[in-house]
């Protein structure tokens, strides 16, 4: 079944869009025989004993931490709960892989840090960090977090244990929600005209990346950050890069300065700044900072403590691990005066030797990644058959900084196939493939029916077969979504498989799955509009029609033509939008020769009827807008607008 949503929805970035969720199911399980036995070889593999210094520098300048756990917003809601992760503390359950329970050990740790002489950083307060550099007048912020609350509850801890002063400027490292979101949290304590710094190109791919492909975003990112599952060791663990993510206010205030130029160079507020071009990378605009006089260079989000994605399970882009290597074979050269490396996720590696093979051996993985998969795509394997022979060198897999908590290697070998080639294997079979829901019945049909199917996938689970066992029961829920024993066993499935993996965000896909098929799709609250808004004012006009005509229904439309005009009087811009053949045409200016009606209304009113807060009819009755021609004509475009579905079924029918 699915529901729709307004326009509101559309109007989420991806990783913005993780509210509080409720109503989720959990079965009551534990771990079987086969993954005690799994996670317990994971431990005789991998250096705990031997490799420590990541505690070690997790730790390195701690300052303080808030004393009151629970961070709220202006109604009293919890945003964010420090004290949630206390479970982390003991040692590693049989229903967690013990490496993933190291690395999110680790990203519990909490607080504000002093990295370098003049450079803080607060971590733990949201999926990322934030940073402050003192500059000679106040705080220069960098990536201020997702939520507000976070954010502004990290200048408060600097501030009370380091120095008040004020925020002169704000740079965000790249285009991703994260890192952002949580300006309008801090934009308040800034001084008069305090430049916002950005990467060329970020607000563009903040819009395309999080408005654009919005909705479909949104849905996976709650199973990509795992937001219906609690913080448990039978449930969420953690993100791979951090607990997890802030739930409080989201507002883009876009840059008013961009730097585009490899090397290019700023002074802010008496801090001499040398910028790193890594767009295309981990984000399609970003740039790593190297402070020269400090001796400290910050890596945004290019090595963090994890290997990171090349295309991620939320959906995105896909990015060029080819370019991503030979970004930091040049940040190595570039930055070789730093003794400190910090970063946007995780914590700081310290001495120049240390941060020379930290850098290294990550660049290495992403080559190794590129250049094997490539090897073997042109020897004729397909992207699955790449996937399945994938394997690091001993020499990097044991880096704790390139295992697979974030981005996999498997995942990401294919995300390099179709990065050259496309999803399609060249097999004709699959150029035309059947739907889910026609090809499990016919599958069901062929193997004897829906119990042969059962028990087949039953003695897989009980062999500890479980890919094989998931393979099974996913076609035989979608050959019947009503099928709760089919259900039930391949929840208990992905349970094992969650249990197991060393990927924090396979382990969220695996438990929310879990929990969907056993309870349900855990909705979203209705009321996003504040979220909603704070991206949708930020937009260019362009953009918010942009996203209108993905919405447009051409079976509504029909054979029928528009022509509308929109002139929005508060900033003087005019807007022609022309509909026919079932596409929307933007066009700037009121070029067109005749209209069908124009609309002359202060953009700020529009975008509120767009979001459904103030509608439009009511300000048209109080003269504050007003509709030139046929007013019929704003009642038909109207009608062809359907809005998307922001909680469709994932792992059912």
């Amino acid at each position: 079944m699915i529901r729709s949503a307004s326009l509101k929805s559309v109007l989420l970035t991806g990783f913005a869009a993780v509210c509080l969720m409720s109503g989720a199911v959990s079965a009551d399980t534990g771990a079987t025989k086969a993954t005690k036995d799994a996670n317990a070889n994971v431990l005789k593999e991998l250096p705990f004993e031997t490799d420590k210094k990541d505690f070690e520098w997790a730790t390195k300048g701690f300052i303080a931490n808030r004393e009151d756990p629970l961070i709220k917003n202006k109604n009293g809601n919890i945003v964010w709960d420090l004290s949630a992760t206390e479970f982390l503390k003991s040692d590693a359950p049989d229903t967690v892989n013990p490496s993933l329970w190291r690395n999110s050990q680790l990203y519990a740790m909490a607080g504000l840090f002093k990295s370098a002489e003049g450079v803080y950083q607060v971590r733990g307060f949201d999926l990322a960090n934030v940073t402050f550099v003192r500059g000679e007048t106040g705080w220069i912020v960098i990536d201020p977090l997702t939520a507000g609350e976070t954010a502004r509850a990290a200048y408060e801890l600097l501030i009370k244990h380091v120095e008040d002063l004020p925020i002169t400027a704000i740079i965000y490292t790249h285009s991703h929600g994260d890192h952002s979101g949580g300006a309008n949290g801090v934009v308040e304590f800034g001084v008069k005209d305090m430049p916002i710094i950005a990467p060329a190109g970020f607000l563009e791919e903040s819009i395309s990346e999080g408005v654009i492909a919005g909705p479909a975003m949104t849905r996976r990112v709650i199973y990509h950050v795992g937001a219906p599952l609690k913080l448990d060791s039978k449930e969420r663990v953690g993100a791979g890069l951090g607990v997890g993510l802030a739930r409080g206010t989201y507002g883009l205030i876009p840059p008013t300065q961009t730097v585009s130029k490899n090397g290019e160079e700023l002074v802010v507020d008496g801090v001499r700044m040398v910028f790193q071009i890594t767009s295309g990378t981990e984000a399609p605009s970003e740039f790593n900072i190297g402070f020269p006089d400090l001796g400290v260079v910050n890596i945004a989000e290019n090595a963090n403590p994890t290997h990171h994605n090349i295309l991620t399970p939320r959906g995105a882009k896909v990015r060029d691990a080819k370019l991503w290597s030979e970004a930091l074979t040049e940040a190595i050269d570039m930055f070789d005066y730093a003794d400190v490396l910090i970063v946007s996720h995780g914590w700081p590696v310290f001495e120049k030797d240390e941060i020379k093979t930290y850098l290294s051996n990550q660049r290495d993985a992403y080559a190794y990644l590129h250049d094997q998969t490539v090897r073997m795509m042109n020897s004729g394997a397909t992207l699955q058959e790449i996937a399945a022979n994938i394997e690091l060198p001993e020499s990097l897999a044991k880096q704790w900084y390139n295992r697979p908590y974030y981005g996999d290697y498997k995942f990401n070998a294919r995300a390099v196939y179709q990065f050259y080639l496309g999803w399609f294997d060249g097999n004709p079979v699959h150029l035309e493939p059947l739907a889910p829901e026609v090809a499990g019945k016919k599958y069901v049909e062929a193997m004897g029916g829906a119990q042969s199917v059962y028990d087949k996938a039953k003695a897989a689970f009980d062999a500890g077969e479980y890919q094989w066992a998931s393979e099974l029961l996913n076609k035989l829920v979608f050959s019947d979504g009503d099928n709760t024993d089919a259900k039930n066993l391949l929840a208990d499935t992905y349970e094992q498989m969650g249990f197991q993996t060393e990927n924090a965000i396979w382990r969220n896909f695996y438990l929310t799955g879990a929990q969907e098929l056993r309870g349900g799709v855990s909705k979203l609250p209705e009321d996003l509009s504040g979220r909603a808004a704070a991206v949708l004012f930020a937009l260019p006009t362009k953009s918010v029609f942009d996203v209108i005509a993905t919405q447009v229904d051409p079976k509504r439309m029909g054979e029928n033509t528009l022509t509308l005009g929109f002139k929005f009087t508060d900033l003087g811009e005019e807007v022609t939008l022309e509909a026919h053949n079932g596409v929307l045409v933007y066009r700037e200016g009121l070029v067109a020769d005749s209209y069908d009606a124009t609309l002359s209304v202060t953009r700020k009113d529009f975008l509120l009827g767009m979001t459904g807060k103030e509608p439009l009819a009511g300000k048209i009755a109080s003269g504050a807008a007003s509709i030139e021609g046929n007013p019929l004509a704003f009642a038909m475009f109207a009608g062809w607008i359907v809005p998307p579905t922001r909680d469709f079924n994932i792992v059912t029918p």
